[in-house]
């Protein structure tokens, strides 16, 4: 049987979630978010991020987050500032260009952003003869598994303060980033340091869905109406709320980034121990590690992961990613299978 080590949405979901959804399968409540299910949630994650007059929405995609946040937040004319790798610019299809703004890439080795890399778009776009820089798009995790720290995200949010620029973090892997073992971020400290975040939970134990939080009043009005608008409100929208609400009561949400986390570590050593590199550090529960093509081949025939780029003409880049319910019999079978290839 092959095992996938290619992405942390391959399992459907946690035991609990699939029980709350049918313990109330036959509870009749209003649609369209306006449930009991979806009010509890949306309190319950104000309650967790220390923001009070938080709006909180849930919609079924990252793509779909990302692509309503950013178009609320800007006018025909401005633009979004990316990491060149960022998800807005290479795995959306054009989603934010498909509602007219320019994403604004950045080339990072790190796959973050710096204060530096903000300033330096908005002064190469200074007139009205160019897109105006708007918002700043960041990831954590990153797409490359980097992970930011209070301290960078407290510069990033100086540096848009003093340029007028709206800071929004895409959580898809939010879980796995705060719970890193070097991480130092909480919910409440996204609440002060952004305008807008989205908690994701699609790649965390959940059917579907992502929360996005909007703490900044400016993009809290009427945002419902661009919800609509993109098809992001669901009828039977508690089906959203109840999962989230599951997730975060107890903390469950934690609990499971961890585990991902943790065999992730696992996979990681195992793998620097053999003495293969990992040229870009993370601490998430995704990395990249360079193997010989000989060995990807001979790997390929019991997992599957993701082949980034090649390194050169005997060398590639490969993508591992373990999940909430990643064995850590798995995590050994590829080790042992890896060494054999040696």
């Amino acid at each position: 049987m092959i095992y996938r080590f290619q992405n942390d949405y391959s399992e459907g979901a946690h035991p609990r979630i699939l029980q709350a959804l049918s313990d109330c399968n036959y509870t009749q409540s209003a649609g369209y978010g306006y449930d009991p299910f979806c009010q509890e949630a949306v309190e319950l994650i104000r309650n967790k991020c220390a923001a009070p007059s938080a709006d909180v929405h849930f919609v079924s995609g990252g793509t779909q987050a990302n692509l309503l946040v950013i178009h609320a937040a800007l006018r025909s004319f401005e633009a979004v500032i990316s990491a060149h790798t960022g998800h807005i610019n290479v795995h959306e299809a054009g989603a934010i260009e498909g509602t007219s703004h320019k994403v604004c890439a950045v080339p990072s080795d790190s796959s973050k952003l710096t204060p530096d890399m903000i300033r330096s778009v908005c002064s190469e776009h200074s007139t009205e003869m160019m897109v105006h820089p708007k918002i700043v798009y960041i990831s954590n995790a990153t797409e490359m598994g980097a992970i930011y720290t209070k301290a960078e995200l407290t510069a990033l949010r100086e540096c848009c303060d003093a340029l007028g620029l709206y800071l929004y973090l895409d959580g898809a892997r939010l879980g796995s980033a705060l719970a890193a073992s070097n991480g130092d971020l909480t919910l409440a400290d996204l609440a002060v340091l952004t305008d807008a975040f989205t908690i994701g939970g699609t790649k965390n134990g959940a059917l579907l869905g992502e929360a996005i939080v909007l703490t900044n009043p400016a993009l809290q009005a009427q945002f419902r109406w661009h919800m609509k608008q993109r098809g992001a409100i669901l009828a039977k929208g508690r089906l959203l709320g109840i999962q989230f609400l599951e997730l975060l009561k107890d903390d469950l949400y934690f609990q499971l980034a961890s585990h991902a986390n943790t065999m992730a570590d696992r996979l990681r050593q195992g793998i620097l121990e053999m003495g293969y590199e990992i040229p870009i550090p993370s601490s998430s529960n995704l990395f990249f590690p360079i193997f010989p093509n000989t060995v990807i081949q001979q790997l390929q025939e019991n997992y599957t992961f993701e082949i980034d780029h090649a390194i050169d003409a005997d060398n590639t880049l490969i993508r591992l990613v373990t999940s909430w319910t990643t064995p850590a019999e798995a995590v050994d079978a590829f080790l042992a299978d890896l060494a054999k290839c040696r």
